[in-house]
């Protein structure tokens, strides 16, 4: 149903809204293209100014100086009494995910949507699929232990970036919700479009926000970090730059979806345990880290399976332990927008 009433199944992981799906149902598929509404054309650049796009986006933005929200402090203190960051309120980092990149050559591949794909929010085009890939948390292509199996792959001659929740290949592609970005447009605070969610339930790109063991071991990372709260420790609705959110059960001074938070800039980064995770946290007081999902481990990196350095003796999964959620403030990115389930692309 369209409108203002939400679906009440939810789907496991990326907290999307099933029955008629996140985006109320009906309207037209989006262009082959992919995208959306909400984009212009932007002039090429030599290199991306941020991870895979060649446009400024949000992530991009250095806040180390930004003013703090005025209710950082209740939106804090609400997730303390939630019980913090969840996973026995340990602050740990997954590193399962990884990012294919595809040449002019690789294969196109159509795919049959799945209960996990909603009309209008993704896009039922082909996407390339590298040879000797993977999925999220898996060897190969096949979806084998239920979890997100996020594919993402990066395709530099199309210039997009094409994001799926719960690819499965085996005989036959079976894919969830795809999102495509077009990396060389400027997208507006929409993104792909109000309402709409994307591989991951708060609508914007996943690929941008990982860190990698290459940026690790150069010393810096030059964007904002995805993480994820358990559903029960948010607030229902979201505020930008998120363009979607989840029936969450978290109370009215929770963060909601798409919350920015910050690490504080007088926090002891010399007092972490590795050179690693000394390079995370400058990284999350210049650019902090935005909310994107359910779950429990708070903070994603990208797998190393597919980069030159390597995660051993780089950077552990909790190296970060010693961060907890009193070490972060909130950044302030305008209201609270309420969930509706209606996806205008």
């Amino acid at each position: 149903m369209r409108g203002i009433v939400i679906a009440l199944a939810l789907s496991a992981c990326t907290g999307k809204v099933s029955g008629s799906g996140p985006g109320g149902g009906g309207g037209d598929q989006p262009d082959a293209a992919g995208g959306g509404s909400g984009t212009a054309d932007a002039p090429p650049f030599s290199k991306p100014v941020g991870p895979y796009f060649t446009t400024q986006m949000f992530f991009n933005e250095d806040v180390s100086a930004t003013p703090t929200s005025s209710k950082s402090s209740s939106i804090i203190s609400a997730l303390r009494a939630a019980g913090g960051w969840g996973n026995g309120d340990k602050f740990q980092i997954d590193f399962a995910i990884d990012v294919l990149t595809a040449s002019a050559s690789t294969p196109m591949q159509t795919f049959t949507p799945t209960g996990d794909f909603y009309s209008p929010d993704c896009d039922h085009v082909a996407m390339p699929v590298p040879t000797g890939g993977n999925v999220e948390g898996e060897t190969g292509y096949a979806c084998t232990h239920d979890g997100d199996c996020h594919l993402l792959v990066y395709s530099a001659s199309q210039q997009k970036l094409f994001e799926m929740w719960r690819a499965n290949i085996t005989s036959s592609f079976q894919g969830g919700c795809l999102a495509v970005w077009n990396t060389n447009m400027t997208y507006t605070d929409t993104l792909r479009g109000d309402q709409c969610t994307s591989a991951d339930a708060a609508g914007y790109p996943i690929s941008p926000l990982l860190f990698t063991a290459d940026e690790v071991a150069a010393g810096h990372i030059d964007h904002a970090i995805r993480f994820i709260l358990p559903n029960d420790h948010v607030r229902q609705g979201f505020t930008r730059p998120a363009t979607h959110g989840t029936n969450t059960t978290g109370g009215t001074n929770a963060p909601p979806y798409g919350v920015h938070l910050r690490l504080r800039a007088d926090y002891p980064v010399a007092s972490l345990p590795t050179e690693g995770a000394r390079v995370v946290a400058r990284a999350l007081q210049k650019y902090g880290m935005y909310h994107a999902d359910g779950g429990q481990i708070a903070l994603t990196a990208q797998s190393d399976r597919h980069t030159t350095a390597k995660w051993s003796g780089l950077l552990g999964a909790t190296d970060l332990a010693a961060l907890r959620v009193e070490d972060f403030e909130v950044i302030d990115h305008g209201g609270m927008i309420t969930l509706t389930g209606n996806c205008g692309r």
